[in-house]
């Protein structure tokens, strides 16, 4: 019984401390540990909305590339058409002249074989002329060597 009389003895004595240590625990509850919550919460809700400002920026920023990456694309496809006009234009041009000079050689052939045939029939005629003239040199030449007299046997 004696340990009974010494348990509530001391319980009696650690009474105003229990009391003590509730008051402590409701006190800092409400001087500490709340303000304390209400600082990391606000901490967290502002760092979920700058992640959510982050993402939309990064979201923003990947649109941007999009677009920059389209408009690119565009402006490289233009380019390539620009080009392809101005290398048929050139392949035109260079066909054109090609045909032109093709055009001024066939000319200029036949331009050179009119004059060639024309002085082959001049040649032909000048040759008829002196043909005759030659012939009848040779007859005479042939008959001035020709011994006069009897023929050899």
């Amino acid at each position: 019984m004696q340990i009974l009389e010494q348990i509530s003895e001391l319980l009696w004595q650690a009474a105003p401390t229990f009391v003590l240590l509730i008051l402590l625990y409701f006190f800092l509850k409400a001087q500490f540990f709340r303000p304390l919550e209400k600082v990391l919460d606000e901490r967290a809700a502002r760092i979920e909305g700058a992640r959510h400002s982050a993402e939309a920026a990064q979201a923003a920023a990947q649109e941007k590339v999009r677009a920059y990456k389209a408009a690119l694309k565009k402006a490289r496809a233009d380019i390539y058409a620009e080009q392809e006009v101005a290398r048929r234009a050139a392949l035109e041009e260079r066909a054109g002249i090609v045909r032109e000079t093709r055009n001024q050689a066939n000319e200029t052939i036949r331009a050179a074989k009119e004059r060639i045939a024309a002085e082959m029939t001049q040649a032909r005629a000048q040759l008829e002329k002196e043909s005759q003239s030659l012939a009848g040199e040779i007859v005479r030449v042939l008959l001035e060597r020709r011994p006069r007299g009897p023929a050899p046997a």
